[in-house]
């Protein structure tokens, strides 16, 4: 059965996290690879997110990811879609924003990547969240979606369905 992203519900979600996350002082940062800042779009949509949101990065080539910390090294062996690369990519942005909440995604949307052809499987995910140093990852398969921003939707959706189960 093909699972439903409705983009007003995932919107509101996001809105009850940014001010669940205000309320709680905790403090969150993303890097984002296949969602191209979706995630810290979402969060930033609602009022008074400066209070939690430190920054993101949008790391859309494996360059940009080393760039900011991920090692080429976990690329190399893992592949730039990987659990590994997830977690790297979470650590990362945590450690330079010094945030309670760090999210890593990396992932093949709708078609094969050309730059990584041989690691990218349309509709894998691999995304992780690093919680004040306790990381976990995650590994979805999507089904095909009718729009770019639907993939999006729909990664970001799973990701908040992990994170308020940590909240």
């Amino acid at each position: 059965m093909k699972k439903a992203y409705v983009e007003a519900d995932i919107r509101n979600d996001y809105s009850k996290l940014t001010k669940l996350l205000i309320e709680r002082k905790l403090s969150i940062t993303t890097m984002e690879s296949a969602t191209s800042g979706q995630i810290a779009s979402l969060i930033t949509d609602t009022e008074g997110a400066s209070a939690i949101m430190k920054g993101a990065f949008v790391t859309y080539c494996n360059e940009a990811k080393i760039m900011q910390g991920v090692p080429k090294e976990i690329m190399d062996e893992y592949t730039v879609y990987s659990r590994e690369t997830a977690e790297a990519m979470a650590r990362a942005c945590t450690r330079a924003y010094e945030a309670n909440i760090g999210i890593g995604v990396t992932g093949t949307m709708g078609n094969v990547d050309p730059v990584n052809a041989d690691a990218s499987v349309p509709g894998q995910v691999y995304f992780a969240i690093d919680m004040d140093g306790d990381v976990q990852s995650y590994y979805i398969e999507l089904e095909p979606q009718p729009t770019r921003l639907a993939y999006k939707l729909a990664v970001a959706k799973e990701v908040f369905d992990e994170l308020i189960k940590k909240l």
